[in-house]
Parts: structure tokens; sequence; C-alpha cells
């Protein structure tokens, strides 16, 4: 058995504008450390295979700054999208590209490029263990974390106890799962982390070639469909065209909604690392170093009985006196501010700029 990664790389990360944009999305930006997430991402996956093993699947507009930051990248293991429709599309196309380079018992991890993740060794070890599961249920082993708080934009698994069926591998820490809920309201989200035996699905992921592709049509035969018949113009001409057609033909979708809520055979494993989806800028708060004043400021910040917030600043001075608790971010064409706790709602702003048809501002 063989191990291949994905890293997922489209996205324009829209819960953190306006610093985060359709243009320079976060998985590009430098947020935590000095590397930006998508160059973490892959040199964590370095350490653990081979460079030609591992694929970077994003949008063709972010094509020169995906090379530019992963120079190393062999270019042939760049797949692009002509634009996005969410992460099925993204996985079935590299899938389709990539299949014919290995066996159908070979396992795909599918692997987010703007996640934080602490202790390598940890989850390298999940890693394994998802493909071990993989490759001997002939299911879907997903890698899931203890939720700490509840929050709407996680998708959460329900931990099944069940162990008849698992055998070694339940002594080692894989669950069967009862419910896959991907993104639930607040209070579900409270009922979910009350009942304690939820765990936050992270979107790592491991499946078998070929139990991908059985598994999809199965469940979504017409979109399945429509990705297989692009097989026949891999290498011609047409096959740029191809994709572009089919991509206009299909609706968006997520793999979690198209796939992981639909299957029987889904398999968890509990990570011991680390590891954030730096969703918004709560989170970014929430994961960085603060001041004796409980604040994160970077840039020309100047800050005046003030606590317990987030200010960033590209070129303009910004000065706040007697506040506390804000979010207040700003970027060359946009300041977004808000109370610290709510930044989820900056999708209102973009839903309220793409009514305005402000699209130059995403």
């Amino acid at each position: 058995m063989k191990k291949v990664a994905i890293i997922l790389a489209g996205g324009i990360g829209a819960r953190l504008w306006p610093k985060s944009t359709a243009s320079h999305p976060k998985q590009f930006m430098s947020l935590i450390g000095e590397k930006s997430l998508v160059r973490q991402t892959y040199d964590r996956l370095l350490q653990y295979l081979p460079k030609e093993d591992i694929f970077v699947v994003t949008y063709s507009s972010l094509e020169k700054i995906t090379l530019e930051q992963l120079p190393d990248l062999p270019k042939s293991n760049l797949i692009l999208e002509p634009f996005g429709r969410n992460t099925l599309p993204a996985l079935l196309l590299t899938h389709i590209t990539i299949k014919n380079k290995y066996s159908s018992n070979d396992v795909l991890l599918t692997i987010p490029s703007d996640h934080i993740i602490k202790n390598d060794t940890e989850f390298f070890a999940s890693l394994d263990l998802a493909a071990e599961t993989a490759s001997q249920t002939k299911g879907i082993a997903s890698i899931g974390i203890t939720p700490t708080r509840p929050g709407t934009q996680y998708g959460y698994v329900q931990i099944n106890e069940d162990k008849d069926s698992l055998g070694e591998l339940f002594e080692k820490g894989v669950r069967q799962t009862n419910v896959f809920a991907e993104k639930p309201d607040m209070e579900t989200a409270k009922r979910f982390i009350e009942s304690g035996d939820f765990l936050w699905n992270t979107g790592i992921f491991a499946v078998e070639f070929n139990v991908f592709a059985e598994k999809l049509e199965k469940y979504l035969p017409e979109y399945f469909a429509q990705f297989k018949n692009l097989s026949q113009y891999l290498f011609s001409e047409y096959y740029i065209t191809s994709v572009e057609f089919t991509y206009k033909q299909i609706n968006s979708i997520s793999i979690d909604y198209g796939l992981m809520e639909k299957t029987d055979d889904l398999f968890i494993i509990p990570g011991k690392f680390g590891w954030s989806d730096l969703g918004n800028w709560d989170e970014l708060y929430r994961l960085s170093m603060k001041d004796s004043r409980n604040n994160f400021f970077e840039g020309d910040v100047i800050g005046v009985d003030t606590s317990n917030s987030i200010v960033m600043t590209n070129k303009k001075t910004i000065g706040l006196v007697g506040v506390s608790d804000l979010v207040v971010i700003e970027s060359d064409d946009a300041v977004f501010i808000c109370k610290r706790g709510e930044s989820e709602r900056v999708k209102e702003i973009i839903d309220q700029l793409r009514r305005q048809n402000l699209n130059k501002l995403l």
C-alpha cells in the first residue's frame, strides 16, 4: 500500500476578509509563523512522503503564487481547476488526473492547506492509522479532534463505541461513527459538546483510490460520470476546454455534504495533535501571543486603555482609546471592525459586497 497526499489549496478564505481575498487567499498568507500556511503544510508532508507523491490542487488563477511559494513542487504535481466548485470537484479532478500513476488499493490522504498542526509526530501517527484503517475496512477513515468549545464552523462526528467489527483497530483507537453533521447551528453544536461523544472533523481523511471512485459512483452517479468522461481527454488538446465545460455543468458541493454524510462506513481516528482550521479572526486571536492587556497587535497600532482585542494594519496607523473586545483588521482596500466573538459575521459583509457588485474588494 502506497500513500499519496492531496493538498487542497483552493478557496478564498472569505472569513478572514479583508486580508484574505480571491487573488491572495489565506493559505498563501503568513498568519502564524514566518511561512505561509500552504508552505507549512507542504514542508510538513515532505517529512512524511516523497515529493513525487504530494499533489496540490488549486485554481488556475492561483497557479503563479502557488509555484512561487512552492518552487520545489514538480509542476506535474499541480492540479488546476478553472474556478472553484468546493472540495468534492477538486478531489475528483485530482483523482481522475493521477489515478493511472497508482494502484487501485493505494491510499489517498486529503490534507487542507490552511490548517495549523502542532506535534508532527502525533500527526504522522494519525495519518498512518487512517491509511491502515482505510486499507483494512475498505471505508473512509477521517481524523477527528476533541472539541474545546461549541462552534458552528466545524463538522462534527459522533463516535460509536461498538468494537465488534473493528478488532485490533479498536484497540489502536479507531472508532465507527453514528452521525456526521456539517456546520450545525450554535444550539446543536452545544448539544454535541455536552453529549461528550462528538469530535470535530478536521477534513483530513484517507481512502483507497478504487473505494473513493466506487463510493462516488454509488452516491453521486451523475456527478461522477461527468468527471469520468474527462479521462478520455487527459492527454489531448481538448483537456482544458473539457474541464472548463464540466465545471460549468456541475453544482458546488463539499466532500462532507457529498460523501461523508452519506457513506455507511465512515471511521474516525481521534487525533492527539494540536489542530486549528484558522477559520476566522477570533480563532487567530485565540492562537496568537498576547501582550499584558491581552491584546494582539500587528503593524503600527497605538492602544491606550485597550484590552482583549486583535488589531492588524498594513500601512495606516490605528489608534484606539478606552475600548475592549474588538476585532479591527485593515488591508489596502478595506477595514473590518466587529466585536470579538462575532467575527464569523464577516460573511454578512461579503454577501452585502456581492449584492452591491463590489467584487473587486473580495
